[in-house]
This record gives structure tokens, sequence and C-alpha cells, in this order.
């Protein structure tokens, strides 16, 4: 069998685990131990917080329709409650944004379930 010699090989590898932790700051954009471990770190968070994402965004609709409601008499809990009392189907991201960019037409939907 003929020789195979892993310079090449290990050099590439080396040089795209590099690539990947460029702008990384000490030793984790220059050395390879260190770069490894920064990058399955990197991957890890980056895989829980993509989950995480979601809920932070259900939190934030949550909290912009509360501000909108509060004025009009209604709290966040009420008005979830009567809207499923009145089998209105429109999810909570549409309602957030409609809060937040058509005010008037938040009005009107406030009113439709009054």
């Amino acid at each position: 069998m003929t020789r195979v010699k892993r310079g090449t090989t290990s050099a590439k590898r080396r040089r795209n685990v590099l690539a990947q932790v460029k702008g990384y700051r000490f030793g984790r954009s220059t050395k390879e131990i260190q770069a490894n471990d920064a990058i399955a770190h990197a991957g890890a968070y980056a895989f829980a917080h993509r989950r995480d994402k979601k809920n932070v965004f259900r939190r934030l609709w949550t909290v912009k329709m509360n501000a909108a409601l509060r004025p009009l008499g209604f709290s966040y809990s009420k008005f979830i409650a009567a809207i499923k009392k009145k089998n209105i189907i429109i999810d909570r991201k549409i309602m957030a944004d409609l809060a937040e960019n058509n005010p008037d037409t938040f009005v009107n939907l406030v009113n439709e379930v009054k």
C-alpha cells in the first residue's frame, strides 16, 4: 500500500476551523483546540437561542398588546378570554402588529369584542 501523509488534510482542517473563529477574542481565534471549543459552544448557543427567540417574541407581543389595551379598559388576559369566547381567530403576532402600527383597526377589533 502507498503511504498517505496527512499534512495537507490537517492543514486544511485547521484553516477551516480558524476561518470560522475569525474575529473571536484572545486564543480562541488563533489556537486550534480553543477554536474548536469556541465553535462547539457557539453552535450550542445558536441552537438553544433559536428556540428561545420564539418565547421572547411571544412575550414581546403580549407586552405590546397589553400596553395598547390598558387605555381601552381591557387587560391582556381579559381580552384574550373575550376573543376566544367570540370565536375570533387571529393570532397574537398580528394583533400586536395592529396595536403598534394600525391603532384604529385595533380599536375596532377591541370594540368588536366588547
